[in-house]
């Protein structure tokens, strides 16, 4: 298979699970970066988070070794600001739920930031902060009750941080949704415009969309017709992976980042089709569905050498075989399969 960054000549990269996890950067993230720029494919980091402006990101991202400019960060807020500004005059009020940075991205549209339903917003924007308390959502519940435009940043319901999965703005939207039987217009994933302004900035004409999320990162790609990469070192696992609908359903899977780079590392999962057989072959393993059970079946165990390449590429055929039949209970018929569920997660007994 070509490598990746070969095929694209940008990343699309989520952040939270995917280049780091609660202020840490996640292994092999920092060299293969250098790598993927050196080939010619662009990092551009694409985050639903909306608790930060794009500066404090990219310094964010280079105290961890991760070379970042401001321009190569686009937030949600960003997106969010630039649907508001398409569709209200300059100098309209917005009524801002969240962090600074949202305030400060409605402002550098031309629009005025405020905070209270006294000011006579035209608009709601809604954005992830840690400080969101109970006030804030009352001002938002007012101004929406009464008819005025309402945006999210993004519906993300969690928030991976190092000390598990905490609310996320999603959270916070729902509650609004609840008091007010709403719904915003959403900039980030798994929406469009998020994805469609980081392809505009970046100029590209091959995009590659990279995350840890099906629900948002691969939803979004699917979305927008983008090929994806879905990357095992964050929320979504690969049971999620099996049961995915066709709206989730990514191009690529590997463990980690080095997928990108190295074709050994990562695994396309193969088109739905199966044959008459409900069946699925690989050079290493075939996989039957029979008695609502995907059976993986390593095809020489004796001769079969395990890396990552070849444990992604049972992990592609499960996931094939599952989409096709709806079938997500899978059992491993020898030794070596059964170390491959393993590793998985997946249930080990024959």
């Amino acid at each position: 298979m070509t490598v990746l960054v070969e095929e694209s000549d940008a990343l699309l990269l989520d952040l939270d699970g995917t280049v780091y996890l609660g202020g840490q950067v996640i292994p092999h993230v920092v060299p293969t970066l250098i790598e993927a720029a050196r080939r010619g494919a662009r990092p551009m980091f694409v985050t639903n988070n909306a608790s930060r402006p794009p500066a404090e990101v990219a310094a964010a991202l280079n105290e961890m070794g991760v070379a970042a400019n401001e321009v190569d960060v686009l937030t949600s807020p960003e997106a969010a600001a630039t649907m508001l500004a398409q569709t209200h005059p300059a100098g309209s009020p917005v009524l801002i739920v969240g962090a600074k940075a949202l305030s400060d991205a409605v402002a550098n549209v031309g629009l005025v930031p405020v905070r209270l339903v006294t000011d006579n917003p035209v608009a709601v924007v809604q954005g992830h902060s840690p400080d969101t308390g109970w006030r804030d959502l009352a001002e938002a519940c007012i101004a929406i009750r009464s008819g005025v435009d309402w945006v999210a940043s993004n519906t993300d319901t969690t928030l991976p941080t190092d000390r598990g999965l905490l609310p996320g703005n999603g959270a916070m939207v729902h509650a609004l949704m609840a008091a007010t039987d709403r719904t915003p217009r959403v900039a980030g994933k798994p929406n469009r415009p998020l994805l469609d302004e980081a392809v505009r900035r970046a100029a590209a004409t091959s995009p590659l969309v990279v995350g840890d999320r099906l629900d948002t990162d691969i939803e979004a790609a699917v979305l927008a017709d983008m090929p994806s990469l879905f990357v095992l070192t964050g929320v979504s696992t690969p049971a999620d992976l099996l049961a995915a609908p066709p709206a989730r359903r990514p191009t690529y899977v590997a463990f980690d980042l080095r997928g990108l780079v190295d074709s050994t590392r990562v695994a396309k999962i193969p088109a739905s089709d199966v044959g008459a057989d409900r069946s699925a072959a690989a050079s290493a393993w075939t996989v039957e569905a029979s008695d609502s059970v995907l059976l993986l079946h390593a095809v020489d165990a004796a001769a079969t050498k395990r890396d990552d390449g070849v444990d992604l590429a049972a992990l592609a055929l499960l996931a094939a075989l599952a989409w096709s039949t709806g079938t997500t209970d899978v059992r491993g018929s020898d030794a070596t399969a059964a170390a491959v569920l393993e590793r998985f997660g997946f249930p080990t007994a024959a």
